[in-house]
């Protein structure tokens, strides 16, 4: 079983999986399923193939990550890219583009790559990415907005045990553009 969270920066990626990691370590009645952050493996293995100046950011070798990834069996691999590298299941977070721009900003992000991100979540982008890599049938959508992290883990672990039906399109942003 191969699981993506993906989700725009600052949807609770980390934080949740996170969570979750935890979760799959201390019950025996949760998958056992390594959880990959694919972020730190680009960092810590060097699979980049350069940074981006301007947007102050490493571009990503994919064909380097998905060779790193190759034979690693059940894993839930998690970052804003995850959903790039196959997967049985993709689990794709969301949160209203206001909430998300806040939270890059509070986290150090220039007011340019925050505005740059909620745009991106207002237009479903990665979500749109996702559906059409891996089908309807295979993505989970979470809105993360007014969740706190353990009930985002709880959705997660939903989609990993099997007890939460496929779902995309549920959430709606554009209204932000207007």
């Amino acid at each position: 079983m191969r699981i993506a969270v993906t989700g725009t920066p600052g949807t609770g990626k980390t934080t949740a999986t996170e969570l979750l990691e935890s979760r799959f370590a201390d019950d025996d009645a949760t998958p056992d399923l390594d959880v990959v952050h694919l972020n730190r493996v680009l960092e810590d293995e060097g699979l980049y193939t350069e940074v981006d100046a301007d947007r102050e950011s490493k571009i990503a070798d994919l064909d380097a990550l998905a060779a790193w990834l190759e034979g690693r069996g059940d894993v839930v691999i998690e970052s804003h890219l995850a959903h790039r590298f196959a997967a049985d299941r993709v689990a794709v977070l969301r949160c209203a583009p206001e909430q998300l721009e806040a939270r890059l900003r509070e986290r150090g992000e220039t007011e340019a790559k925050a505005t740059e991100n909620a745009e991106s979540e207002a237009l479903d982008v990665i979500l749109s990415e996702s559906v059409d890599e891996h089908g309807l049938e295979s993505v989970y959508e979470i809105d993360t907005t007014d969740r706190d992290p353990e009930a985002v883990a709880d959705a997660l672990e939903a989609v990993a045990t099997g007890e939460r039906e496929p779902s995309a399109g549920d959430v709606d942003y554009v209204g932000y553009l207007a």
